[in-house]
């Protein structure tokens, strides 16, 4: 098996703890030989652990860029709004590339970024890892062997978890639209990519509504204060920054604010940085709840449900088909067949990769393409994902227009009309 050479472009969570582990797990498969990161501790850290020299740590990503390539691949973990540049430059490269999702906010960067990848005959894959999970390629193949007859509507609920919209939306790196993505896009664009997969066909119309109901100063309790560390209240509120980053359960998470996880570390962390912040005055301003109703071409329906407000983190789907019925959670899938009346249950075992054996699984099928590359689109290629953005895109004009109907093939048009008169 041919061994992969790879350079990461931001050593952050997904990148260098996502992603970058399966070349510690298999680095007869991959190597990581150059890394841009502007963290000095991320940088430092990762290249220490993949055998990185100096001369190829790099702060930023346009040094790196600038020079003759150096590997086969470039897998891209930078902040939403950062992914354009170093991708359109790394295809220029001929880099196949390995993309962190969403591609981008703004639709004209996703056009540009897919017909990049078109013109310098290169892969451009997105994380869209549920995919590659067994729990949700088991649902797609359930489907595609008509276990449950066609499929006539879906119901998807991604349930975000108290905590976790507190850490990463309310107070975190993606708690503002004008800073990251919408809601719909840094959360919810892999369940967009897994219904457009799972139905597989064109969704023609979108609606949706959803608000920022509950994190925002006025919901604030009475003598509360701007931070949890020095607030009256902290004990009685259920999103007490000292109560999750404290706790054994969820100390990691406060990897994201400090590199040591000592009380000491973690409790300056509180006092310095916006994890520390109060979520009813935090500058956040996304969703914390959102719905959005899809029709597809032959009639059929998805109704999908995003809502902070839930103990689990976790994603709970139902499909109807004409001769039976399959309902999905993390771990369990569950078959209804309408003739016999039988129930058939699979389980799922769990993984030891993150998202559920996503993130290994999508970097092994990445590798397997590139490997045996001859022009062909990846699993979760840069033209599928655009259609599930697409998706997403319209989702949030809707919301944002009371729940008005988008014609996606109307938007998509409308898109392709502002990209050919700037061009």
């Amino acid at each position: 098996m041919t061994q992969m050479n790879a350079i990461l472009i931001g050593a952050g969570a997904r990148g260098a703890g996502g992603y970058a582990p399966y070349a510690l797990d298999y680095p007869h498969e991959l190597t990581f030989v150059a890394v841009a990161e502007a963290d000095p501790i991320r940088r430092s850290r990762f290249a220490e652990k993949h055998g990185i020299p100096p001369e190829r740590c790099y702060e930023t990503w346009e040094p790196l860029l600038a020079e003759t390539r150096i590997a086969d691949i470039a897998v891209i973990c930078t902040q939403d709004r950062m992914h354009y540049g170093p991708t359109m430059q790394a295809l220029k490269q001929k880099y196949h590339v390995l993309l962190e999702k969403p591609m981008s906010p703004d639709p004209k960067e996703c056009l540009e970024m897919e017909q990049a990848a078109i013109q310098n005959n290169r892969l451009l894959t997105i994380c869209h890892v549920l995919r590659y999970t067994p729990f949700w390629s088991t649902i797609k193949r359930l489907i595609q062997e008509g276990t449950i007859g066609e499929v006539a509507s879906i119901q998807l609920n991604e349930n975000v978890g108290y905590w976790h919209i507190a850490h990463s939306f309310v107070r975190g790196n993606w708690n503002n639209s004008e800073k990251a993505s919408p809601m719909i896009l840094a959360k919810s664009c892999h369940d967009m990519d897994v219904l457009s997969w799972l139905m597989d066909r064109q969704c023609t119309q979108v609606s949706s509504f959803g608000s920022l109901m509950h994190f925002r100063e006025e919901q604030a309790p009475e003598g509360s204060a701007d931070r949890c560390l020095d607030c009256k209240v902290e004990s009685t509120c259920a999103y007490s920054a000292p109560r999750f980053y404290l706790s054994d359960q969820y100390k990691g998470w406060a990897g994201h604010f400090t590199q040591e996880l000592t009380k000491p570390n973690i409790i300056q962390g509180l006092r310095e940085t916006d994890y520390g912040r109060c979520v009813y005055r935090s500058d956040n301003n996304v969703v914390d709840h959102q719905v959005v109703s899809m029709e597809f071409e032959g009639g059929a329906t998805a109704m999908f449900s995003m809502c902070g407000f839930t103990y689990e983190q976790e994603r709970r789907i139902q499909i109807m088909g004409t001769g039976g019925e399959l309902r999905g959670e993390e771990g369990k899938i569950t078959i209804f067949d309408f003739l016999t009346g039988q129930k058939t249950e699979i389980s799922i075992p769990s993984q030891a990769s993150g998202h559920g054996g996503g993130d290994s699984g999508i970097v092994a099928s990445f590798l397997n393409e590139v490997r045996n590359y001859t022009g062909q689109e990846s699993l979760t290629s840069a033209s599928a994902s655009v259609r599930s953005h697409l998706i997403a895109f319209a989702a949030e004009k809707s919301r944002l227009n009371k729940g008005q109907s988008i014609n996606l093939n109307e938007y998509a048009q409308e898109l392709m009309a502002k990209e050919e008169s700037v061009n």
